[in-house]
């Protein structure tokens, strides 16, 4: 008997993503599955529309949107599976999608979480942002993927086709032992959304398992990498990507790595605003101050076990912002070949 696979679908006000894309969730062959819609405080008629188009679909309600982070965690307290795939609602799956990565966590009980080859839904030939090919971080905190740089999505030629130990696993799609996801306690709730599934995954690393890449399956996300760059998505991603670098870095690492960020930050801040992108500036500044508040109120929670980021997988060991601005190396390939073999 197949194990238990629980695809829980995190949804808010996104009854036109369950109505276009659940029927192919619905129709994977793997022979051990529930897809399990955990609403995350809705106004729209998702709930309705499940009950009425779908009933094998579970539905777990909650009464306020506890954003990406909580709302997982709370959801996934009453799904009971040996397997978690995290999907997002936007997403759009091959029959076939599940089977290889259950056979890969199947294969080897160190690898904590996989995630599949993440594809553009709108353009089925290139990588999609949010993921691609797998997740990688740069020395100093910045993440980037087997496909992605940046804003830059690489074509798929079948050049990131391995299965091979990344740095992380997309929230978009992503895959992970369910007994784990709760000895981690979880997503960090106060990250709310973005890169809590980076902080995740490099927790799962510190506590000696890997995560992989299994881009044999291939799913087709719609996304949001092409959102406007101001507000609170930035706001959101340079926050959480600080705090995370405050639990994760070891302190002799951190003591260095930290001002160097927070000037790189302010850099980029400065050429969005000389650029007359003013909203991209003030996110940026009010992310550092709200870190430093979140630091001097004693919120960071440090993780135990802390090791060199360059111990760990799918690290590139240089200067990603060097090699992508100064340098003009637009693809992964480019930036890490002398690294690793990928």
């Amino acid at each position: 008997m197949k194990p238990l696979v629980s695809i829980v679908i995190l949804n808010y006000n996104g009854a036109k993503y369950l109505a276009q894309f659940l029927p192919s969730v619905l129709a994977t062959s793997y022979p051990n599955f529930e897809v399990v819609v955990a609403d995350n405080g809705s106004s729209d008629d998702s709930i309705q529309l499940v009950k009425a188009s779908f009933p094998t679909v579970k539905i777990i309600t909650n009464t306020t949107n506890e954003g990406f982070a909580g709302g997982y965690n709370w959801a996934l307290k009453k799904v009971a599976a040996k397997y978690y795939v995290l999907l997002n609602s936007d997403v759009s799956v091959d029959a076939h999608w599940l089977d290889p990565m259950v056979d890969l966590l199947e294969s080897n009980a160190l690898i904590g979480a996989c995630q599949p080859k993440i594809l553009s839904y709108t353009n089925p030939n290139s990588f999609e942002y949010a993921g691609a090919a797998g997740g990688w971080i740069d020395s100093l905190g910045y993440p980037f993927s087997r496909g992605r740089v940046f804003d830059v999505c690489e074509k798929d030629e079948k050049q990131y086709d391995n299965a091979a130990p990344i740095f992380w696993a997309t929230g978009a799609c992503m895959m992970i032992r369910a007994e784990l996801f709760h000895a981690m306690q979880g997503f960090d709730a106060s990250f709310f959304a973005h890169q809590e599934e980076i902080d995740l995954c490099w927790r799962i690393q510190l506590a000696g398992y890997q995560i992989y890449a299994c881009p044999v399956a291939k799913v087709y996300h719609v996304g949001a990498g092409t959102l406007p760059r101001g507000g609170r998505k930035v706001f959101l991603n340079f926050r959480n990507n600080l705090i995370m670098l405050a639990k994760n870095l070891p302190l002799a690492e951190l003591l260095w790595k930290l001002p160097a960020r927070f000037a790189l930050d302010a850099i980029s801040a400065y050429k969005g605003l000389l650029g007359g992108d003013t909203s991209f500036f003030l996110a940026i500044a009010k992310a550092h101050f709200a870190f430093m508040g979140y630091s001097l109120g004693g919120n960071i929670k440090r993780t135990k076990g802390t090791k060199p980021l360059d111990s760990l997988g799918g690290v590139y060991q240089g200067s990603l912002v060097f090699q992508y601005f100064i340098k003009n190396k637009q693809f992964f390939s480019k930036i890490v070949s002398k690294q690793v073999h990928y």
